[in-house]
């Protein structure tokens, strides 16, 4: 997967934000203002991109056991957040499912009244 297939696939996601609240390498995606995925720049640059995407505790340890790119999040909680080595083990499909599920934990975890805000932006 390359830079702008993420930063695609990330942005179609309805509601999606991008923001570099901590510097100017590390861009997050949000929604409802909640961070579901970051990444740094500078390591997609220079051929070692990887990403942090939030995951249900259960399943982090399972696919952190099933695939060797699949780390606990760096500077991240532990037990909710992956770090996931792009182009190496994982799929381009199945990075794409852990995105999706990180999105929907985090949409899940809004209030109704912000997840009927999300929905009915354009």
């Amino acid at each position: 997967m390359n830079l702008e297939i993420f930063y695609e696939y990330c942005t179609s996601k309805k509601g999606v934000t991008e923001h570099f609240p901590f510097d100017e390498d590390t861009l997050v995606f949000k929604v409802g203002g909640k961070m579901f995925a970051l990444s740094s720049l500078k390591q997609w640059e220079i051929g070692t991109p990887s990403v942090n995407l939030k995951c249900n505790p259960d399943l982090a340890k399972e696919w952190r056991a099933q695939f060797e790119a699949i780390q606990p999040g760096f500077h991240m909680n532990k037990n909710h957040w992956n770090t996931v080595v792009i182009n190496s083990d994982v799929s381009d499909s199945f990075l794409k499912e852990m995105i999706d599920h990180s999105y929907d934990l985090v949409f899940s975890s809004l209030t109704k009244v912000n997840q009927k805000n999300v929905l009915d932006l354009d």
